[in-house]
């Protein structure tokens, strides 16, 4: 037993070691941008990587069981315009938790109001992006729609587990309520596909276009996005407007990823039952 589990030891070993040394390096240097790009890869790679290798493997799943190109194509022009249709609700939902928290606690609205300025460091700028449009959506996804998601469906059924994983995925995001959306969407694609891809296609269209808006400084949606506590009543007219169209989409978009899925449901909930 122990020699076989030597390697793998030795190997975290050796990973836990690097990542040490590569730190204090970076802190010697004195370069905050190097050392948060480091954190930032760190906790999107070797942790999803960690966390997936062992399920996997532990439950004898090949990457190419869960993530494959095929039969991809017919779900990329409507993952774009599910990403769309979420950031519209996102934004939205944020006006209205914004409004609903002026009564109680202004303060905190003013300090989630007030903008963040950007180093003018275009290599970090690039560097991030990439991270969260890309890297981020894809360790993510894996870990939530490919871990989280299967273990809590085996607990307590697929409906269940796909409730309890989105919640578990909102509960790490600031729009508490536009993220438990995002990821009930994602698990369903997840589910409906057999497939990671699609799940992570999603998730990188949403980041790649929040990416846009805050290094860019241009906003496709001025007539709803809020920069100021006037704003909140000024815009709250098409903020509403907003609200009500996305969420009867949304209500349609996941009726109908949810079609077909209600006897694998069953399936699921039977031997808890």
């Amino acid at each position: 037993m122990f020699v076989e589990k030597k390697p793998r030891f030795v190997l975290g070993l050796m990973t836990v070691a690097a990542i040490v040394s590569v730190s204090l390096i970076l802190q010697a240097a004195g370069n905050p941008f190097l050392n948060s790009i480091f954190m930032l890869l760190l906790f999107y790679t070797v942790l999803p990587g960690w966390i997936c290798s062992y399920y996997f493997r532990k439950r004898g799943v090949k990457i190419r069981q869960v993530l494959f190109f095929r039969g991809i194509a017919p779900w990329l022009l409507p993952t774009i315009g599910i990403s769309l249709l979420v950031m519209v609700f996102s934004t939205s939902i944020y006006w209205l938790l914004l409004r609903a928290l002026m009564a109680t606690a202004p303060a905190l609205v003013d300090l989630l109001l007030t903008p963040q300025p950007l180093p003018d460091v275009w290599w970090y700028l690039a560097a991030t992006g990439f991270i969260i449009a890309i890297i981020a959506p894809i360790a993510e996804e894996f870990v939530f729609r490919g871990v989280i998601l299967n273990q809590m469906a085996e607990l307590f059924g697929l409906w269940k587990g796909i409730g309890f994983t989105s919640l578990i995925f909102a509960i790490f995001h600031l729009n508490f309520l536009g993220a438990f959306v995002f990821a009930l969407i994602a698990a369903l694609l997840y589910v409906k596909t057999g497939n990671l891809l699609a799940p992570i296609l999603l998730h990188s269209a949403n980041n790649a276009l929040a990416v846009y808006q805050a290094f860019a400084g241009a906003s496709f949606m001025d007539w709803l996005a809020v920069t100021g506590v006037s704003e909140l009543y000024t815009k709250a007219a098409p903020n509403l407007l907003a609200l009500m169209i996305s969420t009867a989409l949304l209500l349609l978009v996941i009726g109908w990823l949810s079609r077909g899925l209600a006897t694998a449901a069953q399936a699921s909930d039977r031997p808890n039952s």
